[in-house]
């Protein structure tokens, strides 16, 4: 028990990860909403697509040399085989969302597990494990429920530094005034972009242009108490002939929200926070310059300080209570040069440098006297670096048009740091790096002018990456993709993939503990006194890559007779195998269990176990009887392992439609997924389900609502609906929770007037309008909170008011 409990006291961190600004113009014809894009002749931008330039600039036009922005496609105009949700900037002032993981989390694509600031107490019960949990306030990408780490997140299609030791990026460090949009493809992905991106890949993308300066603020609270918000941003940028500029500022701090602040949570211990307090300084810079018609160089730079400050619930054990606090500073730089060559071909060379550093301090509190004791000091640090060179071109003609290749190459290192400071040593030390190769050719059979009777459009897309990791050796990850429209008011999609996603650092090389103990601990029976067992647990640099293999297949319709009706429906299926995990889950029943038995080896040799100990950097006699070789009973092997294998299926459901009403506009818009997954520990373990479990993702997550506008005002109202889960952690257990649904509403004004109040807007929003409390479900312990912080949340109603001014 000693080795779990000291697992379960390492806090981690996380990292901080950019977006762009948007120009209003470009923002509402862009990304007018949340939506799935349509990939035939319903007045959209095709996802992959180089966006509109906008008009703003001063003086003549710069060069545009119609750069891609890599999501789903590294082909100029390609369209993504997978479907493709983009989220701009008016939705999301629109939504009155307040960050970027306010926005992931109202995806139904997303889960809402992972590192995020409500986890609570309780939740690495669920499938993510250890990587379900509040680190250090910030907000991770989760598509599909796989975890923080099958999720690649990417600025302006570049990688940032891993943050924490779960291999998570905060996607919430930067301004939603510093965003264009959201590209997000819920699909295998690792042809286009490498490791992690199994659930899939998001993109945030800054905006290119800006010119002025816009000022804002923001004050909300919950209306039942606590997590109290003060946010103040600061955007600036410029144009010239040649290029452009443009600087965000986001200074934010909320109050934290306290467990006494909850009738349903004021059983346990004060000071116990749901919520942290948080404080987060965040700075981007974003840059290009045009050198003639042909080169342009492009920067993006980001800084971002984070303080956390928790009380994890303890239920008050002994004298004293916990206080956690950390500091996490990301940084990155990201330099581009794109190159036009002769015959519409492009180069592109890129590189990344990124650092995430997390301090975290854990403090004892005295109870009668308030005094502290500092109890853990740690820095979990991350650093990360790439290169990489791309061509893309037209290579021939077909009927439907050019058949157009990229191709490229580069090199990406990682690294990660756990350093103990107040026992001056490195617990975790370990880096990996790879060169990869990739191409991709999209092959456009038929367009839309060929007049073939049922065939409007068909396309086909073929990709490859082959990555060789110095740790484990080569992975090569193909993928086909095909489009095909019978006529201008449908588009067929389908894909199929493999994708993967290499080990955390901290699996590989966390430090290896061996542990003595009675046989009795493990289920063993019939084992004299004096019989004892040898455990091991921790890292295992001997891993291999997790390996998955997608599909999807999709069906869009975007009829010509009504424009502004999208609808997009999807199957996807992924079998996720080598999953990582540490394999023995019911130490009470291991032993004589057949389910276990790859994992003990009965009756051991003295060789075996001194290999063992020798492999161990610390040993734990907790068996009250000396270490005694001839009587060791079994070996158990519970360090990492690539055993566990998952299956995930489902339905994702899109449509929206815009209309006029009188002088105003409405648009509906919704989204829903339906999620089926299992998992396999081993595989002699029997499958169990994950989504609909609790602390893993609900079966059902929708949102839905309308956008009603005229002028310069603008009304929202939007449902969100998560489906109830069932207490699987309690053998034998049937109980379920009811499902959450909340109602969200945003009013916002922009006067279109003269003098002091133009460039003013003010929003007004209120989430969970009608104050629902999380469903309940009856808690193992005193120190968890009697809900699923995963997927429902203990807020409530929670009222904010912004208001900015652009000059």
């Amino acid at each position: 028990m000693k080795t779990r409990v000291l697992r379960n006291a390492i806090s981690i961190a996380l990292l901080a990860m950019a977006a762009g600004i948007p120009d209003a113009a470009m923002a509402q014809e862009a990304a007018a909403g949340t939506e799935e894009v349509p990939e035939d002749g319903a007045g959209k931008r095709p996802a992959g697509s180089p966006p509109s330039r906008s008009s703003s600039r001063k003086g003549a036009a710069a060069t545009d040399l119609k750069a891609v922005t890599v999501t789903g496609s590294r082909i100029r105009g390609g369209a993504a085989p997978s479907p493709t949700v983009i989220i701009g900037a008016e939705a999301i002032r629109e939504e009155g969302f307040a960050d970027l993981g306010e926005v992931i989390r109202g995806l139904p694509q997303n889960a809402g597990g992972g590192q995020n600031p409500g986890v609570a107490a309780g939740a690495t019960a669920g499938v993510g494990g250890l990587a379900n949990q509040n680190v250090t306030g910030g907000s991770s990408l989760n598509l599909r429920g796989l975890g923080p780490d099958a999720s690649l997140t990417l600025l302006n299609g570049r990688r940032m530094a891993y943050g924490s030791f779960v291999q998570s990026v905060d996607i919430s460090a930067i301004p939603v005034e510093a965003v264009e949009r959201v590209e997000i493809v819920a699909d295998g992905a690792s042809a286009i972009h490498g490791s992690d991106a199994v659930g899939g890949v998001a993109n945030v993308i800054l905006m290119r242009d800006y010119d002025g300066v816009n000022a804002g603020v923001r004050y909300g609270a919950a209306t039942q108490g606590g997590l109290a918000t003060r946010e103040y941003t600061l955007t600036a940028g410029t144009t010239w002939a040649t290029g452009g500029l443009i600087a965000t500022h986001l200074n934010t701090d909320n109050d934290g929200l306290y467990a006494r602040q909850r009738d349903y949570t004021a059983r346990m211990f004060d000071p116990s926070t749901l919520y942290p307090d948080t404080d987060l300084e965040s700075t981007l810079v974003s840059m290009h310059q045009s050198l003639g018609d042909a080169v342009e160089l492009k920067l993006d730079a980001l800084r971002t300080v984070r303080h956390m400050l928790t009380f994890p619930n303890n239920g008050g054990l002994g004298a004293t209570y916990f206080m956690n606090t950390t500091r996490t500073e990301t940084a990155s730089i990201s330099p581009g040069i794109e190159v036009s060559l002769p015959r519409d071909w492009m180069l592109q060379l890129g590189a990344n440098w990124g650092r995430d550093r997390t301090n975290y301090r854990q403090f004892d509190i005295d109870i009668l006297n308030g005094g502290s004791a500092l109890w853990n000091y740690q820095c979990f640090c991350n650093e990360t670096r790439a290169y990489d060179i791309g061509v893309e071109g037209p290579v021939f003609t077909l009927p439907g048009g050019e058949a157009r290749l990229a191709a490229g190459g580069g090199y990406r290192k990682n690294a990660f740091l756990q350093r103990n400071h107040l026992a001056n040593m490195t617990a975790i030390q370990g880096e990996e790096s790879s060169r990869f190769v990739y191409a991709e050719v999209n092959l456009p059979f038929v367009g839309r002018d060929a007049g073939i009777p049922g065939v409007h459009r068909l396309e086909l897309n073929l990709a490859a990456r082959s990555e060789h990791y110095d740790s484990f050796g080569r992975v090569t990850t193909p993928k086909v993709g095909l489009i095909y429209s019978p006529s201008a008011d449908f588009t067929v999609k389908g894909s199929w993939g493999k994708s993967f996603k290499t080990p955390t650092l901290l699996q590989r090389y966390w430090m290896r503990s061996a542990s003595l103990s009675p046989p009795a601990y493990y289920g063993g029976i019939g084992y004299p006194p004096e019989a004892t067992v040898l455990a091991l647990y921790g890292g295992n640099p001997d891993l291999g890559p997790e390996r998955a293999r997608t599909w999807s297949a999709s069906l869009a319709f975007h009829p010509e007779a009504l424009p502004a009706l999208q609808a997009e429906v999807t199957w996807f299926d992924i079998d996720y195998t080598d999953r990582v995990v540490e394999p023995i889950t019911n130490f009470g029943r291991a032993m004589g269990n057949p389910v276990y038995d790859r994992f003990i080896s009965y009756r051991p040799s003295h060789q075996e176990q001194a290999e063992l100990i020798a492999l161990a950097d610390t040993f734990w006699n907790l068996a009250g009887v000396p270490y005694d070789p001839d009587q060791v009973a079994a070996i158990l092997y519970d360090n990492y392992a690539n055993v566990a294998r998952q299956h995930i299926k489902g339905l994702d459901l899109s449509i929206s439609y815009r209309f006029d009403v009188g002088a105003g506009r409405l648009t509906l818009r919704g989204s829903g997924s339906w999620l089926d997954s299992a998992q396999q520990t081993s595989e002699m373990s029997p499958w169990h389900d994950i989504a609909g479990s609790l602390f893993s993702p609900a079966k059902i997550n929708a949102r839905a609502g309308a956008v009603w506008s005229q002028g310069g005002l603008s009304a929202s109202a939007f449902v969100n609906y998560t489906g109830g889960v069932t207490n699987r952690l309690v053998q034998g257990s049937t109980e379920k929770t009811s499902a959450f649904t909340t109602v969200d509403t945003t009013l916002r004004y922009e006067p279109d007037s003269t003098g002091i109040w133009r460039g003013m807007a003010v929003a007004f929003s209120v989430q969970n309008l009608l104050d629902r409390d999380p469903p309940f479900y009856t808690p193992l312990g005193p120190a968890d909170p009697p809900y699923d912080s995963t997927n429902y949340s203990a807020i409530g109603r929670f009222m904010s008011l912004s208001v900015s001014k652009r000059f």
